[in-house]
Formats: C-alpha cells, sequence, structure tokens
C-alpha cells in the first residue's frame, strides 16, 4: 500500500470516527456541539427546561428573576443554562414593553478619528441608562445614510443620533412620529425641526484666521470640505467675516471648496502657495485637510503659516507644531446622547439647538511670521 492509500484511509478512517461520536441529542461523545447546534440552532427555554426536568414556565421565571421556585430547581436551571449557553431571547420582551433598549448612531464615515470620541461618549451614556449602542456609516452619501436610518429603525431602535449626510430629513417624519427619539449631531437636520447638537464652527474659524491675521498675514488661503456641508460653509463664512472684520478683500483664487481626498488638497494648496503672489498662511478647514497641507507646506522651503480646524493625532509633536481650533467631539457626543435620553425619558421639550465653544490651541505653526 502507497504512502498516498495510507493517507486517504487514515482520514476516511477519521472521518467515520467523528460520526460515531456524535450521539442523537445532537452533542459529541467529548462534549461538544455538532455544527447544527454550534451555528444558527440556538438552545431554547424549551431545551433548558429538558435538561434540567423541569416545566417551561419555572425556566421562565429563572430567566426574569421571578419568585416562585426553590433554590434546589433554580440551581439545576441555572447548570442547564450554563451548560446549553442558552441567552435569553429579547424579542418577545420588546413586543410586550414597546422599548428594545437599543439605539442606532449614523456617523459620516467610521475611519475618521475625529468620530471616535464622539462614538464612545454616545456608548457610554447608553451603557449608564443599560441600552445597547448600533453604529454604521453613510460614507457622505444621502441615500445611504436613508437606507441605513430605515434599517436600524426597523429592527426597533428606540432613537437615533444622526451625523446627518442628506440635507432633506422628512423621510424620518414617520419614524419620529412614531415615538423614535431623534437627536442630530455636528450638523443640523435639512427641512424638519429636530434636537441638534453643534460645534461653534462660524466662531472657530473667525477666531483661527484671526489668529493668523494678528501674526502679519493678509494672504490667507482657505480649504474646506464640500459646499454642499454645513460645517464647511460655516468655516467659510467664520474665514470671510474675519478677513472683513480687519479689512482684507479675499481673492476668489485663495478658496477652494471640495472633496477631502489628499490629491484634490494638495492640488489647492500647491496652487494658493504658487504664482506672483502666493498666500503666506493657509486655513484648513477640516482634520483630514489638515494633514494633507502638513505634507504639502513640509516639501517647501518658504516658510508658510498653518492653522487647522479640528485637532489631528500627533500635532504637538511635529517641527512646529500644529496650531488648531479645537472641538470637543467626545462633549457633542455625550450632550446628544443625553439629549436623546431625555425625550426617552419622556421630556416633552421643544426641538432645541445646542452649540459647543471651541478652543484655539497655539503650538506654532499658526505663529509662523509670513515670510519676506
Amino acid at each position: 500500500m502507497t504512502g498516498r492509500q495510507t493517507g486517504q484511509r487514515t482520514v476516511a478512517e477519521t472521518a467515520r470516527t467523528s460520526v460515531s461520536r456524535l450521539r442523537s441529542d445532537g452533542s459529541s461523545t467529548d462534549g461538544t456541539a455538532d455544527a447544527k447546534r454550534r451555528y444558527g440552532n440556538r438552545p431554547t427555554m424549551k431545551d433548558v427546561a429538558a435538561r434540567a426536568g423541569v416545566g417551561l414556565k419555572t425556566v421562565s421565571r429563572v430567566v426574569n428573576g421571578e419568585p416562585g421556585v426553590t433554590p434546589d430547581t433554580e440551581r439545576r436551571v441555572q447548570e442547564a443554562i450554563e451548560a446549553l449557553g442558552f441567552r435569553r431571547n429579547d424579542s418577545a420582551r420588546v413586543l410586550r414593553k414597546g422599548r428594545t433598549a437599543s439605539i442606532g448612531l449614523v456617523l459620516e464615515d467610521l475611519a475618521d478619528p475625529f468620530y471616535g470620541p464622539l462614538s464612545r461618549a454616545v456608548e457610554e451614556v447608553a451603557r449608564a441608562h443599560g441600552a445597547l449602542l448600533i453604529n454604521g456609516s453613510s460614507a457622505e452619501d444621502p441615500d445611504r445614510e436613508q437606507e441605513l436610518v430605515l434599517a436600524l429603525c426597523a429592527r426597533r431602535v428606540d432613537g437615533l443620533v444622526i451625523i446627518p449626510a442628506a440635507d432633506d430629513h422628512r423621510y424620518l417624519e414617520p419614524e419620529i412620529a412614531a415615538g423614535v427619539a431623534t437627536v442630530f449631531v455636528d450638523r443640523p437636520p435639512g427641512r424638519i425641526d429636530a434636537d441638534v447638537v453643534l460645534s461653534d464652527s462660524f466662531g472657530g474659524a473667525r477666531d483661527g484666521v484671526a489668529h493668523l491675521i494678528a501674526h502679519g498675514h493678509r494672504r490667507i488661503g482657505f480649504i474646506g470640505d464640500q459646499p454642499r456641508i454645513h460645517t464647511a460653509i460655516e468655516r467659510l463664512r467664520g474665514y470671510r467675516a474675519a478677513m472683513a472684520d480687519a479689512e482684507i478683500e479675499v481673492d476668489e483664487s485663495w478658496v477652494s471648496l471640495g472633496p477631502t481626498d489628499p490629491e484634490r488638497v494638495r492640488h489647492a494648496a500647491e496652487a494658493m502657495l504658487t504664482g506672483a503672489s502666493p498666500v503666506t498662511a493657509v486655513f484648513a478647514g477640516n482634520n483630514r485637510v489638515t494633514v494633507t497641507v502638513v505634507r504639502v507646506i513640509a516639501a517647501r522651503t518658504r516658510p508658510v503659516a498653518l492653522v487647522g480646524f479640528d485637532d489631528i493625532e500627533l500635532a504637538d509633536l511635529l517641527s512646529p507644531g500644529v496650531t488648531v481650533v479645537a472641538q470637543d467631539a467626545a462633549q457633542l457626543g455625550r450632550t446628544a446622547a443625553e439629549r436623546l435620553f431625555r425625550q426617552l425619558d419622556g421630556a416633552s421639550d421643544a426641538p432645541e439647538l445646542i452649540e459647543l465653544p471651541t478652543r484655539l490651541i497655539t503650538r506654532g505653526s499658526g505663529e509662523v511670521p509670513p515670510a519676506g
């Protein structure tokens, strides 16, 4: 017999041995569950009752912490629950109580560092209220946002915290009327009244640009996000206000709005920094823009001042450190979640706009004087 034949027979014998070790009750002789039990066919209260030798109502009482069960019986039920890996199915409780103890969080981009602390803060508030957080990303696509929001509603979440991508949220009116608590964060909703929690994008941008002006700059570029996004427009408005306050006329070649992908931002920055009358400073409209502008400036010999909106990781370790207008992402998330649970607890307040302040953090890049 060849080595290959020996190997084939060994595999066959192993398979027969494995099959023979399975019991008729769906478990194996070595205590492991079969594939059918392990994947998808979860143990039920009937399975627990059968294993513990008690009635279904007794199991229900133990699972739900109800009285009327002797200590010995409760022990047998708990041992059966542990042996089978039983977990309570909350679907029936949802139907009885009308609440799922879950909320949805719809973000713009799960990969954006800005949303990490925001999401964590929402989760912490939800956990304090005994609720589960389910989140997803719209990828800045209005259609995807609507699809995700309605999918969460179909799964009967109690409330929603939304960073909106769409500019028309009337699709949510039936859900809100049906009792789904809803709070928007970072950007306001479109064409509906709802609670919204924002950072002061206008004031923060105005302060950041005024800081550059105070350090001698008059030719200041602005690179921001897409013009349909509320925060991009508010930050551009703050830029223009600071320039107007200093009686500086804005050359429109100094302003660039659009997608924040590195190629687009790099092209915009290089265009502003070249030519007969280049800008001496740049105000970056968000963290993604700031990262790309830092790279563009690092490749140039002439010093350029920079202030970015949103803090970035390692900003204090660069040389010079990056001066930023920082917003408190965690406080945004915490405030929005607390507002959401106020609604769920029965508060009947009128929709409110809550605006949180920003903070200018000076580290060096915003204090670079204009090149001579």
